[in-house]
């Protein structure tokens, strides 16, 4: 639109006739006068229609909530007495002149003023079109773009070179039968779970790689944390000498995400109200043996011999963490060696055990990794003992044939680490259009 200011300039142009474009948040009318809101992508800034302009003020009268306008109108300075904070245009508005409705809107199901909107989570997401132009809304997904862009620069600060795997797969990277098989031409093949196999076949060639993929998850689970399509950041690394090289990359990465969001997203954390979780100086790590130990003896849970952390263990560790050093992440490692993927390594020192780690976060895991296979003779052996079909992952065993460099990586769920960090109380308020079970954009029962 040609001349068109965003709201975001107009302090740049203060006692300057302008044109902005957007909708209409809110209309009141006082007196004689009409005043209203209007918002585009950068911000709101509140309008008054005066009498001595009939033509806008008659136009005014008729305007309703998102109502799209463009208007035309001078920026004025407001009075000392009438600025009551310091948000974004508080200290001026738009004298309107003209007015252009460019689109009409039917009147809205329900409020959606920042006051009363208080919708239950299956409405939101029944009306997610509607409601994605909700201020808290956009705050949850602008918070979620900072958190897929820090990871980007961090990698690639890090020499990490980017690359986007396949979504179709011939087989599973983590085996097991969670997956969707897909009608592939006359054959079958997979959606897939996770670019594992892909990222380190990649690793192989340009040593340091990572990706930003849509995964597919097929668990039959209806819980408040769980998709069936989710954006996985992967990373993938050679020449580590144990997990803890994994381990301290993966600090690093999740420490300048939290950096970016709280430098870039303040105005968004301040809307919601919420608090980005402490990483303390050194984040604490301990073994699954001593997680379980800590747990029993905190709690009186005897998950001892276990091999992962439940949810409820998730939370609890977390909590002793929290009142033991005040971080609000603690890495876990050493997993049963035969309860992980085939390609994880294990331990030298105690091979019943591998060099796997995970995140936790405010009580989930938010990131899981570790040092991988890269002797080819070891990973046939670990193919065979998983009882998996060499032919289905050749590409993979291919590149670990020729050469191979000690390696390893982590990956974490976009949608996961938004819902941890602004601590949501379920993970589709963390997907712009989630899928799950239960739901392709309408629910499945309907």
């Amino acid at each position: 639109m040609k001349n068109r200011i965003y709201i975001k300039d107009l302090n740049q142009n203060i006692g300057q006739e302008v044109i902005i474009a957007g909708w209409v948040d809110v209309r009141r009318d006082q007196g004689k006068m009409v005043f209203f809101d209007m918002r585009d992508m950068t911000g709101k800034v509140q309008c008054v229609t005066l009498p001595s302009h009939a033509e806008a003020i008659e136009k005014a009268k008729t305007i309703r909530s998102e109502w799209v306008l463009k208007i035309t109108g001078m920026v004025n300075k407001r009075p000392a007495k009438d600025i009551k904070s310091n948000f974004l245009n508080s200290d001026l508005e738009i004298e309107v002149l003209k007015i252009e409705v460019l689109s009409e809107a039917k009147e809205l199901p329900f409020d959606m003023s920042l006051e009363g909107y208080n919708l239950e989570l299956v409405t939101e997401l029944d009306n997610r079109a509607l409601v994605l132009r909700h201020p808290k809304v956009q705050a949850v997904f602008k918070i979620e773009e900072t958190i897929i862009d820090s990871f980007r620069e961090f990698m690639k600060k890090n020499m990490f070179f980017e690359f986007q795997a396949p979504s179709i797969a011939p087989a599973t990277a983590e085996g097991g039968a969670e997956v969707f098989q897909i009608n592939y031409f006359d054959k079958k093949a997979y959606l897939s779970q996770s670019p594992q196999l892909y990222k380190q076949i990649a690793m192989t060639a340009f040593e340091r790689v990572f990706s930003v993929n849509k995964i597919f998850r097929a668990e039959p689970s209806a819980t408040t944390r769980h998709l069936t399509e989710v954006v996985s950041l992967d990373a993938e690394m050679s020449f580590i000498d144990s997990w803890e090289d994994v381990r301290d990359m993966a600090e690093g990465t999740m420490r300048y995400i939290l950096e970016r969001v709280q430098e870039k997203n303040k105005e968004h954390l301040d809307l919601l109200k919420v608090e980005l979780p402490k990483m303390i100086e050194h984040t604490p790590n301990m073994s699954l043996t001593e997680a379980q130990e800590k747990i029993f003896a905190v709690y009186g849970r005897d998950n001892r011999g276990d091999y992962d952390l439940s949810s409820q263990d998730e939370i609890e560790i977390a909590e002793i963490v929290k009142k033991e050093t005040g971080s609000d992440f603690v890495f876990v490692y050493g997993f049963p060696t035969r309860k992980k993927p085939f390609y994880v390594f294990p331990s030298e020192k105690d091979p019943e055990f591998n060099e796997g780690v995970d995140l936790i976060c405010r009580g989930r895991e938010l990131l899981s990794g570790g040092r991988r296979i890269n002797n080819y003779e070891q990973l046939l052996e670990h193919v065979k003992t998983w009882e998996m079909d060499p032919n289905k992952i050749k590409m993979f065993l291919e590149a670990f044939k020729y050469g191979a460099a000690p390696e390893g990586g982590f990956a974490f769920g976009a949608e996961r680490i938004t819902m941890q960090f602004l601590e949501l109380k379920n993970i589709r308020e963390a997907s712009m259009f989630p899928r799950d079970m239960e739901r392709i954009d309408e629910r499945l029962s309907e």
